[in-house]
Parts: structure tokens; C-alpha cells; sequence
């Protein structure tokens, strides 16, 4: 036989051969897009660091969820920006607050979207924090009721699932205990499982105003350096009781999302965040990399490591590509 025997450009000739054999597939199911919703009227204001990302206030959220529909998406997770600020976030758990009345837009104008809300107070608090302060410190059991009436709160409002992003040591045990009480043992929980202290969150910062008054979140956030923890971290809340769980940021840490795809059997989420959307929106403005190939060759690369979900600011943009090419 001519060497050599085994040709792998055989199935590579055309993109025919290529779509047949290939082994990871996007489609619009499996991408969920974030939405900010600001309090006001007639807001429809584009975020600087994130070009083609806005803040909507409730009333313009209308013409946007159709988009979001049309292109195949069938879900979105929310974060609230209020007018008002309290050190507790009492914003977060008012049941005409942004979030809860942006819920209720939604559900009337796509009753079968999927309407996840992240459950967070920092978008709420005036100091900034993910949790109420002792001193200068986040108080972790103090700051799980205000969480649980958070997500009990969303949930009265119509949502599908709740996200708590918060990183509280047992906020998932409390989350899932209101909702059961209240009578809501069926609505899913996606937790923020191994979420890092990273730099990549800085656009989001902007978008949702949630820079911390001062200090950081390292004491309650994850050391980027930590592996091992991560995996305990899952687990953890798996045991209290998450029914998704998620790695954020998504590609600097693709390596802990193919360990954590390994380890666990429960859908695995992953966040490609705002730093990572801004780096390539920049780059792709300047001709420096090709937009249209990169950003389904980076969502592919989360797909690949393991991730069933990827919430992504470029699920707009690539599901228009599926649609194109008869993904659906």
C-alpha cells in the first residue's frame, strides 16, 4: 500500500464531509443572552465597553425579546440596575422592583422564553458588596435570608430559574429551602458553583454599576490560582442542591469547566463574560483579528471542554449564523 494508509483529509475535502464528521455543535438552544434592565422609561442605551450591548428599562424590553425570539433563542438571564441603593439592596426583593417588572414584560411577550434572573446583590447595594456588611466585611449568613427572598421574589414575578452568582458559603441550601417552602419546589436552580475573583469582569462593572464602593471580592469569590477548589465548591452546592452548575469565567478557564464535565453528570454551564466580549469586539474593530471566524471558534472551544450552556454576549450574533446556515 502507498504511504500513507490512513488519509485523514479524506473527510475534510468538502464542507459537506466537514458538517458530517464534525463532533461539536452550537445551536441557539444551548446559548443563553444577558440583559440589563435599568429603571426608567424609553431606555435603550448602548454600554461603552461593550458595543452592541445595552441597558433597557422595562418598557423597551418588548422589541428586543421579539428579536431574541426570532433568531431562535429561548432564553435569557437578567440583572436589574435600580435608581435606588440601600446598604441591605432592599431593591433586590421589592415585587415592583426592575427585575420583577421586566420578568413580567417578558413572560407577556414570549410566554415560552426561558427567564433566568441572577441572584446578586450588588447590582442593589450602595457599598457595592455581594452580601450586607459587618463592618467592612461581608457578612455570609446574614446575607443568605436577603438572598432567598430574592429569589422567591423573582420567582413570584414569573421566572423560570434563579442564578445565584453571590459565591455565600450555603446561599444554595437557603435558596432552595424558600423556594420549596413557598411553593416553588419546581423551579431550577443555576448556581455560579466556581466563580473566580477575575479582571475579566470589568465591562460588566460598567454595565450593571456594580463596582464595589471599596476593597474587593476576593474573601468571598475564588483564588484563579485554585483547581482542586473549584471541584469542592461544585460539589457543594450540588449536594444543596443546584440543578445546573457553572464555571465563570469561560476561557481562561476552559481547564476547570473539562474537570468539572469529568467529574459531575449535572448540566455544566459556562460564562463567557463581558472582558472576554469586549477583548474581541476591540481587536475585531482595530483589523487586527476576523470577528465572523473567532467568536464561534470561542464558543466552540467551550462547547468542546464540556459546557451544555454558554451564557455569552454573542448569542445574538451567532445565532443569527445558525439561522443562516440552517442550524435550527
Amino acid at each position: 500500500m502507498p504511504y500513507p494508509t490512513e488519509r485523514m483529509r479524506r473527510l475534510r475535502k468538502t464542507g459537506a464531509l466537514r458538517s458530517m464528521v464534525q463532533e461539536t455543535r452550537l445551536h441557539p438552544s444551548s446559548l443563553i443572552y444577558p440583559l440589563f434592565v435599568q429603571e426608567g422609561k424609553g431606555i435603550a442605551e448602548e454600554i461603552s465597553s461593550m458595543p452592541g450591548i445595552s441597558r433597557f428599562s422595562p418598557d423597551r424590553l418588548q422589541a428586543e425579546i421579539a428579536e431574541i425570539a426570532s433568531l431562535g433563542l429561548g432564553s435569557v438571564i437578567l440583572f436589574g440596575i435600580p435608581d435606588e441603593k440601600d446598604p441591605t439592596g432592599s431593591a433586590a426583593f421589592d415585587e415592583n422592583g426592575v427585575v420583577q417588572r421586566a420578568i413580567r414584560t417578558i413572560k407577556q411577550e414570549a410566554p415560552e422564553m426561558v427567564v433566568i434572573t441572577d441572584v446578586c446583590l450588588c447590582e442593589y447595594t450602595s457599598h457595592g458588596h455581594c452580601g450586607v456588611l459587618d463592618g467592612e466585611e461581608v457578612a455570609n449568613d446574614a446575607t443568605l435570608d436577603l438572598l432567598a427572598r430574592m429569589a422567591v421574589s423573582h420567582t413570584e414575578a414569573g421566572a423560570d430559574m434563579v442564578a445565584p452568582s453571590d459565591m455565600m458559603d450555603g446561599r444554595v441550601r437557603a435558596i432552595r429551602s424558600a423556594l420549596d417552602e413557598g411553593g416553588f419546589s419546581d423551579v431550577p436552580i443555576m448556581s455560579y458553583a466556581a466563580k473566580f475573583a477575575s479582571a475579566f469582569y470589568g465591562p460588566f462593572r460598567e454595565a450593571a454599576e456594580s463596582t464595589p464602593a471599596f476593597g474587593d471580592r476576593r474573601s468571598y469569590q475564588m483564588d484563579p490560582a485554585n483547581r482542586r477548589e473549584a471541584m469542592r465548591e461544585i460539589a457543594l452546592d450540588i449536594e444543596e442542591g443546584a440543578d445546573i452548575v457553572m464555571v465563570k469565567p469561560a476561557l481562561a478557564y476552559l481547564d476547570v469547566l473539562r474537570e468539572a464535565r469529568e467529574r459531575f453528570r449535572h448540566p455544566l454551564a459556562a460564562y463567557n463574560v463581558s472582558g472576554e466580549y469586549a477583548m474581541v469586539k476591540a481587536a475585531a474593530a482595530r483589523g487586527w483579528i476576523d470577528e465572523d471566524r473567532i467568536v464561534p471558534e470561542i464558543l466552540t472551544s467551550i462547547k468542546r471542554a464540556g459546557a451544555d450552556l454558554i451564557i455569552t454576549y454573542f448569542a445574538k450574533q451567532m445565532a443569527g449564523k445558525l439561522k443562516v446556515k440552517g442550524e435550527r
